[in-house]
């Protein structure tokens, strides 16, 4: 396991609607069959969520994604360090259907936890491994539906309430109607329905649960991002080390995931550029609106940019660097520096 100054060395070497984004998709659930089993028809990409991130990223006002920057990341790192998926020791792993049922109920979460400053992703990942172990029934689908919000902070052994506590009960509820509604109450039915697609199942999850439907609108267009429901897929992927209900034909298709954090660290490498205004606020913590130029420019322009990251990896190395790898990587180093200061927005989708 590396330590924390590890990473630190690693990142600064040297310095400091929802049918929109599968318009080519077509889902076919029998309205009468409670345990139906959705088929997807023709070829799917994650190219909307490119295409619309560079878009934004084109017409941007107030974050540059610098080519100068990219290029001095690029040059300066030998190679991408491997960052093993569950490199805390935070995770619930059991190689099989409890493991994928997990995942999904943690991606269903995991979002908006600085409100609350003592509060972080390894706080949700190992609070629910906690309660799984001390209770495999715990996330059964017909339970997931009657959570409350004081029940949840027990189950994560939370002295007070969640940051956007209502919104986790109600996405509890909804992943498990629908799981029992169309999958038999199992996450893993959910997985093999995608025929070790991540784009399928990618869709699949925009497709029945809304609470992973991350889109919004820029200048008058529709931005994707899907963030939440492409980290189900890259959680599969890392946990299960691409084998069984991690093989995925075309993990490469991923982009990153459009967070707080791996803006910040893309910002600390001179990868983005903030204007004035917009650093300001983020280094006096004013929180930035979720749909606000600003807030969408933070996340598309990460996307960009890591995407240009990778393609001129490609060109000088000759190597191919998954963006799966590199927003573990990212993120992963960005954990790791307790005085990185990202935007805050109150949002579900991150």
């Amino acid at each position: 396991m590396k330590t924390r100054e590890t990473f630190r060395q690693i990142l600064i070497p040297a310095y400091p609607i929802y049918f929109s984004i599968f318009s080519n998709v077509f889902f076919r659930v029998s309205p009468h069959a409670p345990h139906c089993s959705p088929q997807l028809h023709n070829t799917i990409t994650m190219d909307d969520v490119r295409v619309t991130s560079a878009w934004v990223a084109s017409r941007s006002s107030h974050v540059l994604v610098d080519s100068a920057g990219i290029e001095k990341v690029v040059n300066t790192i030998d190679s991408i360090p491997k960052v093993e998926w569950d490199f805390e020791g935070i995770h619930y792993f059991d190689n099989g259907p409890l493991t994928v049922q997990y995942l999904f109920v943690l991606d269903a979460l995991n979002f908006c936890f600085w409100p609350d400053k003592d509060l972080s992703y390894d706080h949700l990942a190992s609070g629910l491994k906690a309660a799984l172990q001390n209770d495999k029934s715990a996330f059964d689908a017909d339970r997931l539906q009657k959570y409350t919000g004081p029940q949840l902070r027990e189950l994560l052994r939370w002295p007070r309430p969640l940051p956007l506590e209502d919104e986790r009960v109600r996405l509890l509820h909804e992943v498990g109607i629908e799981l029992e509604r169309n999958f038999d109450g199992k996450a893993s039915n959910l997985v093999e329905y995608c025929g070790k697609s991540a784009m399928n199942l990618v869709a699949l999850v925009a497709r029945h649960f809304p609470g992973f439907r991350d889109h919004t609108v820029y200048k008058g267009r529709q931005v994707f991002l899907y963030k939440r429901a492409q980290i189900f897929a890259a959680d599969l992927w890392g946990a299960f080390r691409g084998q069984g209900y991690g093989e995925f034909k075309d993990i490469g298709s991923l982009t990153i995931m459009a967070d707080y954090i791996v803006p910040a660290v893309l910002r600390q490498l001179g990868v983005l550029k903030y204007s004035p205004t917009l650093a300001s606020t983020i280094e006096a913590s004013g929180e930035i609106g979720p749909g606000t130029e600003e807030e969408v420019e933070l996340r598309a322009c990460s996307v960009h940019a890591v995407e240009k990251m990778r393609e001129l990896i490609s060109i000088k190395s000759g190597r191919q660097v998954l963006s799966v790898e590199l927003d573990l990587w990212l993120w992963a180093s960005g954990v790791q520096c307790t005085s990185l200061q990202h935007h805050r927005t109150l949002s579900i989708y991150y």
